[in-house]
């Protein structure tokens, strides 16, 4: 017993001390930060110095319109794109798994390879494909008469919900079909024999016996899409793009700490951020292990 006690704590010290490192520290010190401001002294012509403000630095955030509007944006991003990348990615894996799929290592490779692409690359690969003045799509679709601004107000959402879903699309088309492989064969083969169709056995058999890999896919989706930032930040500096500086939470942050050196306000935004992501991760995971509760109960 204390031999695998002893093998257990060597094993995942180093777990636990890069946690630390990476996590708890930088997290203390965020929180510890966010409760300080500088201020200057006399007219502002004497040096700075840091006051204990308390919270402050959240009170200013949380009356800031701008960072209000923010958890806004993230709102409408995460209803718009969480169900796209859900459904496109386990509807794309289901059709890999199907029988009827061919050439299943190109296309699974040819969907990854976006995602290989850094977030930066990507979103100025895509701002160049939203500048009227420079885009062989956008004058495609103004000689077939469509005309669309994807830096205006309404096209600012779609744009970074295209660019999100073209980087992120293949690499959960990956983990699904992953999962949809580990799924027992004879199952399938069980309910073949017993007639049921193509449609039938991927949406009553192969989709609940995914489900773990759906929700795990939907926490880790609804916690990167609460960090979006490269690509608005990217897609702000197009001509006349209506994604501001403080378009979303994080880039109000980054505004704060390094526009406006005001590293307090900086850090409580990104505390109410963390928090707000931790809140909303704890909701999924107890929805989802109540329902399959339920569902063990009613079997």
């Amino acid at each position: 017993m204390k031999a695998r006690t002893r093998a257990a704590t060597i094993l995942l010290t180093p777990f636990f001390v890069l946690f630390t490192a990476v996590m708890v520290v930088p997290i203390g010190y965020a929180v510890w930060l966010s409760l300080f401001t500088e201020k200057q002294s006399g007219l502002g012509f004497g040096g700075t110095e840091t006051v204990f403000t308390g919270l402050d630095n959240y009170t200013a955030a949380l009356g800031d319109r701008a960072f209000r509007e923010g958890f806004g944006v993230l709102l409408g991003y995460c209803l718009f794109y969480i169900p796209l990348l859900l459904a496109g990615a386990l509807g794309l894996a289901l059709l890999l798994d199907s029988a009827l799929a061919r050439a299943r290592r190109f296309f699974q490779l040819a969907l990854f390879l976006p995602h290989a692409v850094p977030g930066i690359i990507a979103a100025l690969i895509w701002v160049y494909l939203y500048t009227p003045q420079l885009s062989p799509v956008v004058k495609a679709m103004e000689a077939g008469g469509i005309g669309f601004d994807f830096f205006s107000p309404e096209g600012a959402l779609p744009s970074v919900v295209n660019i999100a879903l073209w980087e992120w699309l293949g690499y959960n088309v990956v983990i699904f079909y992953a999962a949809l492989q580990a799924i027992d064969r004879s199952v399938l083969e069980a309910a073949t024999v017993d007639g049921a169709g193509a449609w039938r056995i991927a949406f009553s058999i192969k989709v609940p016996l995914v489900k773990a890999s759906l929700a795990m896919v939907g926490i880790f989706t609804i916690i990167g899409s609460l960090q979006l930032f490269t690509e608005p930040l990217i897609l702000s500096k197009g001509t006349g793009s209506a994604v501001t500086s403080t378009w979303t939470p994080n880039m109000y942050a980054y505004t704060a700490a390094f526009d406006r050196n005001d590293y307090g306000l900086a850090a409580a935004a990104s505390v109410l951020l963390a928090l707000t992501a931790a809140l909303l991760s704890f909701a999924v995971t107890r929805l989802t292990g109540r329902r399959a509760a339920r569902k063990e109960r009613t079997a």
